[in-house]
């Protein structure tokens, strides 16, 4: 295939997607320099740079298949004056709204993975990787900036908050009525879910406040609103599942 016929290609069946693939490699996009080659006859040829990314070169081989390389550093050094970039470019302190709400999500991502890993949720591993999926949808889309990112942004859809709601109702026809407030506790797996029920309320809590500055997507609050409810939900499962007695509040008068 000439280099002509391939650019050609790559140009009308990749770009586009590439614009929608660099969402996926981190939030924090703080990095201008990528490079896309396309491969023709051995030969890398330069097509395209200063596409927004971190750390990974795209390479199109010569039947036009596509590999990521995490052949560039981690670091950066762009970040070092406490500034970092949204989708679409915009330079903002790290100490902006919008990076700690969505760093927050990040945070309650990465302790969904935590309660993933644990013995007791091995068969809702693909439940809990969904849910992670998903809170890396939200993530991408707290990070672009509505006012300048033109590219496309992954879906996050009611169909996901309906999921949700089903796995609660599924729950509630098993463990016992809740007859008083229950403490955090009882088991290490458990009190990893309630930490992440609370990182969850937190990060409604800031996509609530950024939304009375900007732009956020309502499924975006109502997807956290009721992923916060699941995970309390699931900690009584737990305490079901564990043979373990729920911790009852006893108010003192």
């Amino acid at each position: 295939m000439g280099f002509a016929s391939a650019f050609a290609l790559v140009k009308i069946a990749f770009l586009e997607f590439f614009d929608t693939l660099f969402t996926f490699c981190k939030y924090n996009l703080n990095t201008y320099w990528s490079y896309i080659f396309c491969r023709n006859k051995g030969k890398n040829v330069y097509l395209r740079k200063n596409i927004t990314v971190d750390y990974h070169i795209l390479y199109f081989t010569q039947n036009l298949q596509f590999t990521i390389h995490n052949s560039m550093k981690i670091y950066t050094k762009t970040g070092d004056k406490g500034q970092t970039s949204l989708i679409g470019g915009t330079r903002v302190f790290k100490s902006d709204l919008r990076i700690d709400t969505y760093g927050t999500v990040d945070e309650l991502n990465s302790y969904i993975g935590l309660i993933r890993d644990q013995p007791i949720n091995e068969k809702r591993k693909d439940l809990l990787k969904e849910i992670q999926d998903r809170l890396f949808t939200i993530g991408s889309s707290l990070a672009s900036d509505p006012e300048q990112s033109k590219k496309k942004i992954p879906d996050l859809l009611e169909t996901d908050i309906t999921l949700l709601e089903e796995e609660m109702d599924k729950i509630d026809l098993i463990v016992p009525e809740m007859r008083f407030f229950i403490l955090p506790g009882g088991h290490q797996s458990i009190s990893f879910a309630h930490i992440a029920r609370t990182v969850c309320r937190r990060a409604e809590r800031l996509s609530i406040a950024l939304a009375q500055e900007t732009y956020v997507n309502e499924l975006v609050i109502k997807y956290l609103n009721r992923l916060s409810d699941y995970l309390f939900t699931l900690c009584r499962m737990m305490h079901h599942e564990l043979n373990i007695e729920e911790i009852a509040w006893k108010p003192r008068f």
